[in-house]
């Protein structure tokens, strides 16, 4: 019982690892949080401050990450790019999600339009550079709750990861995560533990 319901989190982290590596070896450094699931951009990769459209170089860190998602993560969605063993924990979703800074926007935008912005821009590269990741599915097409693993939010400057009010701290709060969710348990288990702690 335990091995079910901790074993999608020891495959999480082994996901991010393997991502953080291909990310590597391809010359883009970027960071991983295994307990929250979580693989950060930072912003001044990706954008230029107030902005929502890449920069080049930010199209090119994009394209880096969606070539690494196509190699690494088939067998652990339903997609029929898995050349191994699939994995019996699955992803459920991967989130874009977009993060500012808390600094005042003009022009009519505000921090959490921007944020949505740019993970919608993030989330379209990624498929444009990699259509096959439409193909990747949490379940089996067709089945109850079959859906495509990429979804996007927007956060605004409402989940800072530096709570100071420096440009350093600032910087940092300015970013894309993917954020990764691994399917519950389907075999009733979860249901049971939660009737016993009531």
């Amino acid at each position: 019982k335990t091995e079910e319901l901790t074993g999608a989190n020891r495959t999480r982290a082994e996901i991010l690892n393997d991502l953080q590596q291909s990310l590597k070896d391809k010359g883009l450094q970027v960071e991983i949080d295994t307990k929250t699931g979580v693989l950060r951009l930072p912003d001044d990769v990706l954008f230029d401050k107030g902005q929502w459209d890449l920069t080049e170089r930010g199209q090119i860190a994009i394209s880096k990450v969606a070539g690494a998602m196509v190699e690494v993560l088939p067998c652990y969605t339903t997609s029929n790019l898995c050349k191994g063993e699939r994995s019996p924990h699955l992803i459920d979703a991967v989130f874009v999600e977009g993060h500012t800074d808390s600094d005042a926007m003009s022009g009519g935008m505000n921090n959490y339009g921007l944020s949505v912005r740019r993970a919608e821009t993030t989330f379209t590269m990624l498929q444009r550079n990699q259509p096959a990741l439409r193909g990747f599915l949490n379940k089996p097409e067709g089945e109850d709750g079959s859906a495509p693993i990429l979804s996007l939010s927007g956060y605004g400057p409402d989940r800072p990861v530096d709570r100071g009010d420096s440009e350093e701290a600032k910087k940092r709060n300015r970013r894309i995560d993917l954020r990764f969710l691994m399917t519950t348990p389907s075999s009733g288990l979860d249901r049971n533990i939660l009737r016993r702690e009531k």
